[in-house]
């Protein structure tokens, strides 16, 4: 699983959200501003996270997003999947260079240890929680 610039800015949306869960809706500009993401591409990726059921908005002067389940109900994993367009292929880690097609392909001897490696990472995602996130940021928790 390829960890994009815009998965990597989806799970830190996310992870302001799980912080200020308490707070009510938050706007997207405060989570821009808190997570250093560009607004624009915010605004996209908070729509995507909003089609794929993980977040939920509120119009008007006191609306924003929040997240629609707890923080130790949500995955990394479920994240970065709500952002893969459906029947995307699974990329081979080797063959990530930008080459559009790879030199050994059908022929490769390493392409069972690249599964391996890929299931172990979708496993570390998939096993690991926002709440977890949360819980590892206590030395920094306060400084926002």
């Amino acid at each position: 699983m390829l960890v994009t610039q815009k998965k990597q800015y989806a799970l830190r949306a996310v992870f302001e959200l799980a912080r200020r869960m308490d707070d009510g809706p938050v706007k997207a500009a405060r989570i821009a501003e808190d997570q250093a993401i560009p607004y624009r591409f915010l605004e996209v990726i908070l729509a995507e996270l909003k089609r794929s059921g993980l977040v939920i908005s509120k119009r008007g002067y006191y609306g924003g997003y929040r997240l629609a389940k707890a923080p130790a109900e949500l995955t990394i994993g479920q994240v970065f999947r709500a952002l893969e367009k459906p029947g995307m292929p699974a990329e081979c880690i080797a063959c990530l260079s930008g080459k559009k097609t790879c030199p050994l392909e059908g022929r490769c001897a390493f392409i069972s240890l690249w599964d391996r490696v890929q299931g172990a990472i979708r496993s570390i995602y998939d096993h690991t929680t926002i709440q977890d996130l949360l819980d590892d940021s206590g030395s920094w928790k306060g400084l926002a």
